[in-house]
């Protein structure tokens, strides 16, 4: 190739990279604009009087609350304490200790003085053996199911078969639910019974302090890895998932807090073994099989029903953590490919897929290559500065400005984060960010993309270091 072939290639490739960055900047920015909309609704619509109406009314359905475990001994008590505290008129908590090496089930034993109990359900999926279920006789609602390890979903799909109410919520072992979050989260079901899935917002309870199972005092964390985390959080959940919601194209709702219709999980065969991003893949299947059966159905995302949880705080996890949700979004898309750019979908197959196909499952490599081709073009002096001032104001300028977008939906909707110096503080983080952290995690998600291609699995270790405590 020549110089001035491989110059034309060089900028005709910066030209899709800038227009990669203003493009997906823009889809937040519209992605805000719709969830300020939706948030001041929301506020206005469910008044505690309201909310209290649910509590008290016979139409209110049964939840099971499905906490899959392994290796959660750091933080399993609190978690559980926090669960059977929940404020709602009628549930059950399901721990699923999925072949647990470390004291799980011992301290769970310890707390809450187990015994054995025969297992006497119907089990429509297939799972690994269970090895024993016990319940405690103190809370006659919780019940714990041991089982031979056979991974999330397999655990999940455990919890599912010995459930008793129509609808299941499918939580991390290690988050803790605010006491009205099961309220909030059954909103919808209420509202519209072709409601298929609901989800709530994940908060990072890193610099939080828990008393008995609850979060008395919200923080942010020590560790700036763990705060870039928060500013991120706050732009996927109350920006993107907002959005994505209004238009019934949600795609994910998070592992760490969901709630589903018992009966249709069920049908469509449960939770998927040999992925490790089950949270999206049966959102997707969902979302698949009701149209296919050209049934009216909602999935939908509440942005108040809270689930705090712990993030790492550590690079070699965070990167394990990244990679995994990398390898397991592609994962998903591959799986329902037929669904992409199908107008049968509706807006999942012609707006929500697409979007992911282009700025989650190729964003790191169009980013990536971007990085290197821009420090290629300085190497040989043909680097137009220009249009490096373009892409510098496209890619870090427009974010951050996204990512303060976010701080401020979280202002006007919420304020978890009373003191000014945290949301200043969260503010100067969205700017930040793009210098170093952004660049870290586009390197890590590459890596999952390159083990998706080279057929490499597993979960990662997710070590626990436990909430703080009063």
């Amino acid at each position: 190739m020549t110089a001035a072939r491989l110059t034309a290639a060089l900028q005709a490739w910066e030209v899709v990279i800038l227009f990669y960055f203003v493009a997906l900047n823009s889809i937040y920015l519209l992605y805000c604009g719709i969830a300020l909309v939706r948030l001041i609704e929301h506020r206005r619509r469910w008044t505690p009087r309201r909310l209290e109406a649910v509590l008290r009314s016979p139409a209110t359905p049964g939840i099971s609350v499905i906490a899959p475990a392994y290796n959660e001994e750091a933080t399993i008590r609190e978690s559980v304490r926090s669960l059977l505290l929940l404020h709602y008129p009628q549930f059950e908590v399901l721990v699923v200790n999925d072949g647990s090496k470390d004291r799980t089930l011992a301290e769970l034993t310890a707390a809450f003085g187990l015994i054995p109990a025969p297992a006497g359900y119907a089990q429509p999926l297939e799972t690994q053996p269970v090895r024993g279920v016990y319940r405690s006789l103190a809370n006659p609602d919780l019940v714990v199911i041991d089982k031979v390890n056979g991974g999330k979903a397999d655990a999940i799909n455990a919890g599912i078969n010995a459930a008793r109410h129509p609808l299941v919520c499918v939580i991390d072992a290690d988050s803790l639910l605010e006491d009205n979050a099961l309220t909030r989260a059954v909103l919808p079901f209420i509202e519209d019974p072709s409601t298929l899935a609901s989800g709530g917002i994940i908060r990072i309870a890193n610099g939080c302090t828990v008393e008995s199972g609850r979060v008395v005092r919200v923080g942010l964390p020590r560790s700036w890895l763990a705060r870039f985390q928060v500013v991120e959080y706050l732009r996927a959940f109350l920006a993107g998932r907002v959005a994505q919601s209004a238009m019934n194209g949600l795609l994910i709702i998070s592992g760490a807090f969901g709630l589903f219709r018992r009966e249709p999980v069920v049908e469509t065969g449960g939770f998927l073994h040999g992925t490790v991003g089950e949270d999206m893949e049966i959102v997707t299947r969902l979302h698949r099989h009701a149209r296919e059966a050209g049934r009216p159905y909602r999935i939908t995302f509440q942005p108040d029903p809270v689930c705090w949880t712990e993030v790492p705080e550590k690079m070699r996890v965070l990167r394990t953590q990244r990679n995994r949700w990398q390898r397991g979004t592609l994962q998903v898309l591959d799986h329902h490919r037929a669904m992409i750019g199908r107008p049968r979908y509706g807006v999942v197959g012609m707006v929500t897929m697409p979007y992911y196909v282009v700025f989650e499952a190729a964003g790191p490599v169009i980013e990536l290559s971007g990085y290197l081709l821009t420090a290629a073009a300085i190497a040989v002096g043909v680097l137009d500065w220009r249009f490096a001032e373009l892409l510098f104001l496209a890619a870090v300028l427009y974010g951050a400005l996204i990512s303060l977008a976010a701080v401020l939906l979280e202002e006007v909707s919420f304020r978890r984060y009373p003191r000014l110096r945290d949301l200043l503080l969260l503010a100067s983080i969205g700017v930040i960010e793009n210098f170093g952290y952004r660049q870290l995690t586009t390197w890590w998600r590459m890596r999952g993309v390159i083990d998706f291609f080279l057929n490499r699995r597993g979960w990662g270790a997710m070590p626990r270091k436990g909430f703080a405590r009063v």
